[in-house]
């Protein structure tokens, strides 16, 4: 299924006392680029995330932000600064003993001098639990990513499909058109010889030559008929299940060419702007395909 490379994914659940939000979004990009913010203790799972997102995402610059909360605190550890403690205590001797003052500071008021005293820090965090936990939710905000690119995918790939339509309609004109255009210079080059040279007898088969030689100069089949297979090849590429964006954007590209190359041909008007359509609706392809997977 075609896929947008822009998306949106949510998720957050409370898992062993953990309180755990994943949250996605992508923009265009050339390839796979990925930048994880998570909580500085919960580093590890960086890597972990990428890989799981690069697994599921092939394209795209996406953005991946992670909190976790603790909904307890028994895990957490109060360990007392003996250096600092040690070092205001002996302080505070010192000024009792110069100044002749009673010795009254408790450990209470001594834990009052400095806040870096006493140092609270989580346990350890068991890295496995932890990643296994944060794993579901990712799973589910990915789940929920991947949704909302699928149905602009569907979206991009409605309107692209709408233009290729439109380019083949311009090119059964061309085809169309295209003979018609060798028999009117025939028809002119024979209307200009009488003008000039007046009733005399015209070399039947030098008129033909001319026009066999203009006809070769402005043959196109070769181009519409590049053109419409490309087109049976953008319909394929459309209902691929695999990642087509960079296929596409090829595609679109020898398209253009081909167009070009009708454009230099061409002798007629009317196939000229044809041609520009044609050559304007690659162009909204390719625009529309930058956003695809």
């Amino acid at each position: 299924m075609i896929k947008s490379m822009t998306g949106f994914g949510r998720s957050q659940k409370e898992i062993d006392g953990m309180t755990i939000s994943v949250e996605l979004k992508s923009v265009n990009h050339k390839s796979f680029e990925f930048n994880c913010k998570t909580p500085r203790t919960y580093g590890f799972l960086d890597d972990k995330l990428k890989s799981l997102f690069q697994s599921v995402i092939s394209r795209g610059k996406v953005e991946c932000y992670v909190m976790i909360s603790a909904l307890d605190t028994d895990d957490c550890i109060v360990e007392v600064n003996h250096s600092l403690a040690g070092g205001y205590y002996n302080a505070l001797k010192e000024l009792a003993e110069r100044y002749g003052l009673k010795e009254d500071f408790t450990v209470s008021s001594l834990a009052r001098c400095s806040n870096d005293i006493f140092v609270v820090r989580k346990a350890a965090a068991d890295e496995d639990a932890v990643w296994e936990a944060v794993k579901s939710v990712a799973l589910e905000a990915a789940a929920s990513f991947i949704s909302m690119r699928e149905t602009e995918g569907e979206k991009l790939k409605a309107d692209v499909l709408s233009r290729a339509d439109v380019i083949i309609s311009d090119v059964e004109f061309i085809e169309e058109r295209s003979p018609q255009t060798v028999k009117e210079y025939n028809d002119k080059l024979l209307e200009r010889i009488r003008n000039l040279i007046g009733d005399v007898n015209v070399d039947e088969q030098r008129l033909l030559t001319e026009a066999a030689i203009f006809a070769d100069k402005i043959a196109v089949a070769e181009e519409t008929v590049r053109l419409r297979s490309h087109i049976d090849q953008l319909h394929t590429l459309l209902e691929s299940e695999e990642p087509v964006g960079r296929k596409l954007d090829f595609l679109a590209q020898e398209m253009n060419r081909e167009a070009n190359t009708i454009g230099s041909k061409c002798q007629n008007v009317d196939i000229t702007k044809r041609v520009l359509n044609i050559k304007a609706e690659v162009e909204k392809i390719r625009e529309q395909i930058q956003n695809i997977e």
